[in-house]
């Protein structure tokens, strides 16, 4: 079993009856508050890093950032809606289809024909998807304010 596999199992186990209360009572929408909150601890682990060298923090932090994407996992799992597995072949085969001069025969020169090309590609992949961009503008207005929440639950503002 490798530590990612013992991990979800240590999630499942924590959500499960006789596992803890507090992980037992999160959905999604309980836990956009501690997915952004990782998410911005990760950029101050990054930070660290930057300055001193030390990647103790970012080591941590990125596991508090997995804990949060095994979790919404977790949840749609027992929602019925996904897997982890799914999660995880889902972005495989994105990479693998935005990086066609690495998998496929496209070639390219520089980095910025690459984010063109992933443009491009993102572009079709969306086709029709469209009206999800929709739902962006809440969606970061609401990140705003959860780090604003953040910010002062922890003595920054």
């Amino acid at each position: 079993m490798t530590a990612f596999e013992e991990f979800q199992k240590i999630i499942a186990r924590l959500r499960a009856p006789g596992g803890c209360p507090w992980d037992q009572k999160q959905t999604h929408s309980s836990l956009k508050a501690a997915c952004i909150e990782e998410a911005a601890e990760v950029i101050g682990g990054i930070r660290i890093l930057e300055d001193t060298g030390n990647p103790d923090n970012l080591k941590e932090e990125l596991g508090d950032l997995l804990l949060q994407v095994v979790m919404h996992a977790q949840i749609a799992q027992e929602e019925g809606l996904f897997t982890m597995d799914d999660v995880i072949q889902g972005i495989s085969e994105k990479m693998i289809r935005r990086h066609p001069h690495v998998f496929g025969e496209a070639s390219v020169s520089d980095s910025e024909q690459v984010l063109e090309r992933w443009e491009e590609i993102k572009k079709e992949e969306k086709a029709g998807k469209e009206w999800t961009e929709n739902y962006l503008p809440e969606a970061f207005e609401e990140a705003s304010e959860l780090i604003e929440t953040a910010k002062k639950r922890k003595g920054f503002a």
